[in-house]
C-alpha cells in the first residue's frame, strides 16, 4: 500500500494525457474521465509513510454513508454527518444510527451541488447546544441558500430556524461555514457559474460572496458594505465562483476559503474585508470546452490567490492542524481534493505547509491510493484528522459507500 501511495501521482499525471473516452457529469460542475477503476475501502487499518518522516494509520472509523459533505466532532466523541439528500446522521462509538436525526429543515435536492450542505457547532455549544446547518432551500422559484440554527439534544434537533436566507435564487450552489476568533460566523455562497456566473460581481446579490454574521444571523455593524448604497449588508467579500472550504488560520485569525474553478485555476484565497477576488474578470482556468475564461489572470485592484492549482484538484474542506499528536504538521494546511485534473478516483487530502514568513514551502498528497472524492477534513478533540469522503462519482447514483476515516500517528 505504501508503495502504491508513491505512484499515485505520476498515474494521475499519466491519466491527464488520455482522451476522457468516458466522461459524465462531476457532481461539483464539468466533466471527468471515469478510466480509473475504484478500489472499495479496506477493512483493516492503513499504515502510510509520509514527507515529513511521519508514518501514519488510516481506519476506517464508519462508512455507509450517501453523498456525505461535513463533519462535525462533538466534545463527548460522537460525530455529526451532513448527507446531501437532507439527511443529518449521527456516530457513536464508531457505529453510524441507522436513524437520520429528526428536525432537519426540507431540504431541496435538485441535482449538482444543492441538498444538506455544511454543520459545524457554535464556540459555547456545551452550554447553549446550538447546530448551524447550511442547506439548499425550496422556494417558489426553485432553491435558495439557507443557514438554519437548532438544539441538538443528542438525539434530535429542536427549536430550528433560518437565521439567513439568500435573497438570490440559487439552486446550485456550494455553502460553508466557520465561527471566526471573534464569535463571528463566516458563511460561503457559491452559484457563480452558467448564467449567473456575473452575480460574483454584483454587490446586490449574495451569490459568489463570503458572508459574515452574528451568531443569530444578524449583521455586524463593521461589516465593510454596511450602509453603503447599493450593497448587501452581509457581505464581506466578492468575486467568488464556488467555494467548498473555509477555515481559520490560527494564528492571525484570517478566514481562508478554497474555490473551484472550471478547469486549472482552482485557488485558496485569504479573504479580507470589502476585498474583490476577481471572478469571472480574473482567472488562471480554462473554460470546459477548452479556451481561457479571461486573458487575464490578476489586474490591479483585485486580490490575487494564496494558493493555485493547475490542473486542478477540485478542492473542498480546508483544515489548519493545531493539534499535539502531529507536531511536525502543526499550522500546516489540509486540503481535501475531490479529483485532480478532471480524471475520476483521483482525490486526495493534499498537506501544504509555509515557512517562518508564512510562505508556501511545499505539498503532499496524502490518501491518494484509496482513490477517493474527499469532501471534508476536521480536526477532532483528541486532535487527530478525520476525513469525509464522497464516495460515489455521480450525485445521481444511490450509493452509499461514503465513510468517516481516522488518520492518527504511529507511534
Amino acid at each position: 500500500m505504501v508503495e502504491l501511495l508513491r505512484w499515485a501521482p505520476a498515474v494521475a499525471l499519466a491519466a491527464l494525457f488520455l482522451s476522457p473516452l468516458n466522461a459524465q457529469q462531476d457532481t461539483d460542475g464539468g466533466f471527468e474521465s471515469s478510466g480509473i477503476p475504484a478500489l472499495p475501502l479496506p477493512d483493516e487499518p492503513m499504515v502510510f509513510d509520509t514527507g515529513e518522516g511521519l508514518q501514519i494509520r488510516v481506519s476506517v472509523v464508519a462508512d455507509g454513508l450517501s453523498h456525505p459533505w461535513s463533519l462535525a466532532l462533538l466534545p463527548n466523541g460522537g460525530m455529526l454527518v451532513t448527507e446531501r439528500s437532507g439527511s443529518l446522521r449521527l456516530i457513536r462509538r464508531g457505529v453510524l444510527d441507522i436513524t437520520p436525526i429528526a428536525g432537519v429543515p426540507e431540504v431541496f435536492t435538485g441535482g449538482g451541488l444543492s441538498g444538506l450542505m455544511d454543520v459545524v457547532l457554535h464556540p459555547q455549544f456545551s452550554v447553549n447546544r446550538f447546530v448551524y446547518l447550511s442547506y439548499s432551500k425550496p422556494t417558489d422559484q426553485g432553491a435558495t441558500v439557507a443557514v438554519a440554527r437548532g438544539r441538538f439534544d443528542g438525539h434530535e434537533l429542536s427549536n430550528v430556524t433560518d437565521i439567513f436566507v439568500a435573497k438570490d435564487d440559487i439552486p446550485v450552489a456550494a455553502s460553508r461555514l466557520v465561527f471566526a476568533i471573534d464569535g463571528t460566523l463566516f458563511m460561503t455562497l457559491g452559484g457563480a457559474v452558467g448564467g449567473a456566473r456575473d452575480s460574483a460581481q454584483n454587490p446586490r446579490s449574495h451569490i459568489g460572496k463570503v458572508l459574515r454574521l452574528h451568531d443569530d444571523g444578524t449583521v455586524p455593524d463593521d461589516n465593510p458594505f454596511v450602509g453603503e448604497a447599493g450593497y448587501l449588508p452581509e457581505i464581506y467579500s466578492l468575486g467568488h465562483r464556488n467555494q467548498l472550504g473555509i477555515a481559520i488560520h490560527p494564528e492571525t485569525g484570517a478566514v481562508w476559503a478554497s474555490e473551484n474553478a472550471p478547469m486549472g485555476g482552482d485557488e485558496v484565497n485569504v479573504i479580507l474585508p470589502g476585498r474583490n477576488y476577481g471572478w469571472p474578470l480574473v482567472s488562471h482556468a480554462r473554460e470546459y470546452y477548452g479556451p481561457r475564461v479571461t486573458k487575464t489572470p490578476w489586474r490591479e485592484g483585485l486580490e490575487q490567490p494564496e494558493v493555485v492549482w493547475v490542473p486542478s484538484i477540485a478542492p473542498s474542506g480546508l483544515l489548519f492542524y493545531t493539534g499535539n499528536r502531529f507536531p511536525a504538521w502543526n499550522g500546516d494546511l489540509f486540503v481535501g481534493s475531490l479529483m485532480r485534473g478532471r480524471i475520476a478516483r483521483t482525490g486526495h487530502v493534499e498537506r501544504i505547509s509555509f515557512n517562518r514568513q508564512g510562505m508556501e514551502q511545499r505539498r503532499e498528497w496524502l490518501l491518494a491510493n484509496l482513490r477517493q472524492r474527499v469532501r471534508d477534513v476536521r480536526q477532532g478533540p483528541d486532535d487527530l484528522i478525520y476525513v469525509v469522503t464522497d464516495g460515489a462519482e455521480m450525485f445521481g447514483e444511490t450509493a452509499t459507500d461514503g465513510a468517516v476515516l481516522r488518520i492518527e500517528p504511529v507511534e
